[in-house]
């Protein structure tokens, strides 16, 4: 006599329920990965924008900015950074030609400056921004290798390169 416990189907069919369960039970894992990602995300990134808040220091209250001077105002000096005789002169020209003052015209400290440049004394960017632009200079920065006196009492500086 044959029990019914000992057949061969039944023990497929729990096979079959112990394999489906452990199916079951890997896509109920993935979707919580899923789920949590998705929730992660948001949340990441408004802590992380709560934390570049929290570091960049307010800004203290700041002086009033100084006007713009006028073209007319803003003495501009020449200095050759390129080497090449009658340079700074011609640059002198077309600068002078757009109605700002002449103050120097000289040599720039080093030669080898690759292309030209609009340097600005501090608190005189939008001066220099604007000479660039009067003069399709793309490069603007601060003083960078001259010093404020070497600009003999100009608020910006061409330096005139190659």
């Amino acid at each position: 006599m044959e029990h019914a416990l000992s057949s061969p189907q039944s023990h497929s069919w729990r096979t079959i329920a112990v394999v489906a369960a452990g199916i079951a039970t890997l896509e109920l894992i993935g979707l919580v990965v899923v789920g949590a990602a998705m929730l992660a995300k948001p949340v990441i990134h408004h802590a992380r924008a709560d934390a570049a808040a929290k570091q960049s220091p307010a800004k203290p209250a700041s002086a009033p900015a100084r006007p713009l001077l006028p073209r007319g105002s803003t003495s501009v000096a020449i200095l050759n950074g390129n080497g090449i005789s009658g340079a700074a002169a011609a640059e002198a020209s077309r600068v002078r030609a757009r109605g700002y003052p002449i103050g120097e015209v000289g040599n720039a400290p080093r030669a080898g400056y690759g292309r030209s440049a609009v340097m600005y004394r501090a608190g005189r960017r939008p001066e220099a921004v604007r000479l660039a632009r009067d003069l399709r200079i793309g490069l603007v920065s601060p003083l960078d290798g001259l010093r404020p006196r070497e600009l003999m009492g100009a608020q910006v500086a061409v330096v005139v390169g190659g």
